[in-house]
């Protein structure tokens, strides 16, 4: 059978990103679990144990940042790579999400939205080989 499929989790708060990057990753081989906001996604990181996070930045309750100092504060999570999506880089400073909140996430990598699948697919293999 191989190994196991390398799991990704999905959290964004628009449904059709959720299923663009699906569509993008499935046909690789991953397999993927979704999330609508970060408290969802610190659920699904203890019931799925994903090998990689694609987080959003702009979610309503729980933001990609707050998400991800809460994974990386977790020691069941800690070592989860976190990647995270956002479409606010280039207008950052004129945003409720200052570049501190970035620098503060730890989060392994930053990519911007609409996401480019050939990069998608290069930083997600890059951390699951």
């Amino acid at each position: 059978m191989g190994e196991p499929r390398k799991k990704v989790l999905v959290v964004d708060d628009d449904r059709d990103d959720l299923k663009m990057i699906s569509m993008i990753l499935e046909p690789e081989g991953y397999e993927i679990i979704t999330a609508e906001n970060g408290a969802e996604a610190l659920e699904k990181v203890e019931s799925e144990a994903p090998d990689l996070i694609l987080l959003d930045v702009m979610m309503p309750e729980l933001d990609g940042f707050a998400a991800c100092a809460k994974l990386k504060a977790s020691p069941h999570s800690k070592g989860i790579p976190v990647v995270l999506l956002t479409g606010v880089a280039k207008q950052i400073t004129k945003t409720r999400y200052p570049i501190d909140g970035v620098l503060r996430a730890e989060a392994e990598e930053y990519l911007e939205k609409p996401v480019d699948p050939e990069e998608l697919l290069k930083v997600v293999a890059g951390y699951l080989k």
